[in-house]
């Protein structure tokens, strides 16, 4: 009788979902795999907070507006609240973005560049995800491929195939700081081949590139005929022995579509406020048409809210350099925490310090654990007995590998890492 029912009742919901004729798109159901958040979620399942007794360390997701040592510059706050007070910026606002604050971007951004940008060269999105999304849609067409990569951030994956294009993965080389492996992005190439990403300094590894790498970059895209999309939501967050080089200043070599937001410099991913911006001295996107593409899709796509558009101008003129030195202060203090005590966990691998952004990309040896299978594996049980939440490598597409956040208040990262330190003790294969 059970099984009967249950088999009745399976045809009856079979019967009552043909009743209807709508069905989700399938193209949607599988991207929460590529999605750090969907990723993190399944990490934190099985995790049961213990109250008073231990903290939740967060380790797996660059978001540090939660700790007061990384609060944001009293400038950016009054700069929103004076918009706000204002009453000049409740309206909607122009598809691009407000003129002041993409002229006042432009101006901030040309500081690092050989030419000068105009406000029509920024276009503002609700953060830099939304810019991924712009960007992805302007550039589908049938048949097209973007090179991606690897490890990388996998919502440019999710974004291009829902758009319908080919995802081809160039290797950065651990060994070499995670340069661009040029001769095998080189080879992934073909003539559908539409663009090429690179994230600096770098999420997840933590890299910085030098000019001259970012130069063979530029003259291998304009070898291929193809342009850069360049994710530099981490600009000026370095704290090792490179400086930032923006990629826009090679826009002249190939053309450049930039990527970025006040979010990680300031400190506000809440506010929701990103750019894409053409480094393009030679006017190659408007030719091509890539601009009208972007407008289009901004003309049926959500815009960041007015009021802090409005904030933009007085945000970057009255923030003062003492708050930009303080947050990559901290971040040097936290690298040089995570590289050091990292060096004591016998079964993580470290190749290289990390010198920008907010994370490092760590290897793990399974050989010397026992009972954990693979990096979900690992970073799921590390959540549940340790409250410790650490991404694992399969969501930047580099399984068995680790990416850990050090953007945290110092006292909540030692502690984090002694417990990473204690797990891996306990999970450790006895010695002969």
């Amino acid at each position: 009788m059970e099984n009967g029912g249950a088999t009745g009742n399976g045809e009856e919901a079979a019967a009552a979902v043909a009743a209807w004729n709508f069905a989700p798109n399938e193209g949607l159901l599988g991207l929460t795999a590529l999605s750090v958040r969907g990723v993190l979620g399944r990490v934190k399942a099985g995790m049961v907070e213990d109250g008073a007794a231990r903290s939740v360390i967060p380790l797996g997701h660059g978001d540090p507006s939660a700790f007061p040592c990384f609060r944001t510059a009293p400038e950016a706050v009054d700069a929103v609240a004076g918009a706000l007070r204002s009453g000049d910026h409740n309206s909607y606002a122009a598809c691009v973005g407000i003129e002041p604050a993409r002229r006042s971007i432009s101006q901030y951004l040309s500081r690092d560049l050989p030419y000068e940008l105009s406000a029509d060269d920024v276009y503002l999105t609700s953060g830099c995800a939304q810019a991924i999304e712009v960007v992805c849609s302007a550039l589908a067409r049938h048949g097209a491929n973007i090179l991606l990569p690897r490890p990388g951030y996998l919502f440019y994956h999710a974004r291009a195939v829902f758009n319908g294009m080919e995802v081809r993965y160039f290797d950065l080389v651990p060994e070499r700081g995670w340069e661009v492996d040029l001769d095998s992005l080189q080879a992934l190439a073909d003539r559908n081949t539409v663009a090429m990403v690179i994230v600096n300094p770098g999420n997840p590894c933590g890299n910085v590139y030098t000019y001259e790498h970012l130069g063979k970059v530029a003259e291998t895209a304009r070898k291929l005929g193809i342009f850069v999309i360049a994710d530099e939501v981490y600009a000026h967050l370095t704290f090792g022995g490179k400086e930032f080089v923006p990629m826009g200043v090679f826009g002249s070599v190939a053309p450049v579509l930039t990527l970025g937001s006040i979010s990680k410099r300031w400190v506000v991913p809440g506010w929701r406020l990103g750019w894409i911006v053409t480094n393009d001295p030679n006017g190659i996107f408007r030719k091509t048409k890539v601009v009208d593409s972007i407008k289009s899709y901004l003309d049926i796509s959500c815009d960041p809210p007015t009021f802090v558009q409005g904030a933009i101008p007085q945000l970057i003129e009255n923030t003062k350099q003492e708050f930009f030195d303080k947050t990559v202060e901290i971040l040097r203090q936290t690298a040089d925490i995570c590289w050091e005590k990292l060096k004591g966990i016998s079964c993580i691998t470290c190749p290289s310090k990390p010198e920008g952004s907010m994370f490092v990309m760590v290897k793990l040896d399974l050989s010397c654990l026992q009972d954990i299978t693979d990096d979900m594996d690992f970073c799921c049980r590390l959540a549940e007995e340790e409250l410790v939440v650490v991404l694992p490598g399969c969501a930047v597409g580099y399984k068995n590998w680790l990416r850990i956040t050090f953007a945290i208040a110092p006292s909540s990262l030692h502690d984090g890492l002694d417990r990473l330190k204690s797990f891996c003790l306990r999970y450790s294969k006895p010695t002969k």
